[in-house]
């Protein structure tokens, strides 16, 4: 039967259906976290993988929202564009990166943003990550000039990092240096390494609640260092 000659009620049910699937995609992919109090306080854009949204605990253990207990950043607006799978190439649940996390959430009055990760790009040529990351961050400094650019590289739990981890990390550091912005090395810094068995669940790779603290303590210190030189136009003075 052709089209057209549809019966009147059998196209309003084509229509609606047509409509419903239209609707999915957008509907599929979750808003972003955002934390803080009414009156907010510096906005903190995050923008990472699963290491920043709770997975494997819940999105109010992840290190994001926990920055609320923090003393000093507790009145800040937490921003918390993190998407499980997601990287600077590769793509997350909702076909997200690092790249379209900035362009979506990035804004002039943010005062940070937190970029942290992510293993997710291993296995992808170098200049794919270089390219994909300096693009992300220079992206940031455009879409708030006035905001203090940190880069949080990958972590590793082991004595001997994977190769792959490792040249992801340099790409990143490569691109920070580049764009002006701070580089921070947990694989430097031996992050979590020193008491996995405490700060690492049973899957190997994600944080339990005190390792989401851990990571809280950790970032929450270069947070707190960057936001203190905010210009006063964006928000309130901290502490």
């Amino acid at each position: 039967m052709s089209p057209s000659l549809l019966p009147r009620k059998h196209l309003s049910w084509l229509a609606a259906v047509g409509l419903l699937i239209f609707l999915l995609p957008a509907a599929a992919a979750p808003p972003p976290q955002i934390l803080g109090t009414a009156a907010p306080g510096i906005r903190v854009v995050v923008v990472g993988d699963s290491l920043s949204t709770g997975h494997g605990t819940s999105p109010e253990d992840a290190w994001p929202a926990l920055i609320r207990t923090d003393p000093v950043l507790s009145d800040y607006q937490v921003v918390n564009a993190a998407e499980n799978g997601s990287g600077y190439v590769t793509a997350g649940d909702f076909d997200g990166t690092f790249g379209s996390q900035v362009d979506q959430f990035v804004t002039p009055d943010t005062g940070v943003v937190v970029f942290f990760g992510s293993e997710n790009d291993i296995g992808y040529a170098p200049s794919a990550v270089a390219d994909a990351a300096s693009a992300a961050i220079t992206d940031a400094v455009a879409l708030a000039p006035s905001a203090k650019i940190i880069v949080v590289g990958p972590p590793s739990y082991l004595p001997d990092p994977d190769p792959g981890l490792l040249a992801v990390r340099e790409q990143l550091k490569t691109a920070a240096s580049g764009a002006g912005a701070e580089f921070v090395d947990p694989i430097a810094e031996g992050w979590i390494s020193n008491d996995v068995a405490d700060l690492i669940g049973p899957d190997g790779d994600h944080p339990t609640v005190a390792g989401q603290h851990y990571l809280l303590e950790h970032i929450a210190a270069v947070i707190e260092q960057a936001s203190a030189g905010a210009p006063p136009g964006l928000a309130r003075a901290a502490g």
